[in-house]
């Protein structure tokens, strides 16, 4: 399977690139970098995971992806909280945060119903 095609790894991406675009003016360096690292930290899993041979890889990768747009919505509630980060810009990436992690988790699911057989 494509990592490329896949609609999970699409939108994580697209949400990074607006992470990285919309945060760059932050002067909180450790706040904009903590955000900015675990908002890639999705996509890159994701294709790394997706490019191994087993399942139970893949799945651990997707797993850590998974914790990572945890990670990311941890930070985009702080940040909205703290002024950081706009109101419907932060609801917009929140809900996204929510959708990817379900399209994640029904991924991961896949994968444990066609364990290596």
């Amino acid at each position: 399977m494509n990592f490329e095609n896949l609609e999970v790894w699409k939108r994580s991406a697209r949400l990074s690139a607006d992470i990285y675009k919309i945060t760059s003016s932050i002067k909180d360096y450790g706040f904009r970098d903590q955000l900015t690292r675990s908002g890639l930290s999705v996509p890159s899993n994701i294709a790394e995971g997706m490019t191994r041979d087993s399942n139970k890889e893949k799945v651990r990768f997707l797993d850590i992806a998974r914790s990572s747009i945890a990670e990311a919505r941890t930070q985009i509630y702080i940040g909205i909280d703290i002024c950081y980060i706009d109101k419907s810009v932060g609801r917009k990436w929140l809900d996204e945060t929510v959708a990817l992690s379900k399209m994640l988790t029904s991924l991961i699911a896949t994968l444990k119903m066609t364990a290596d057989r």
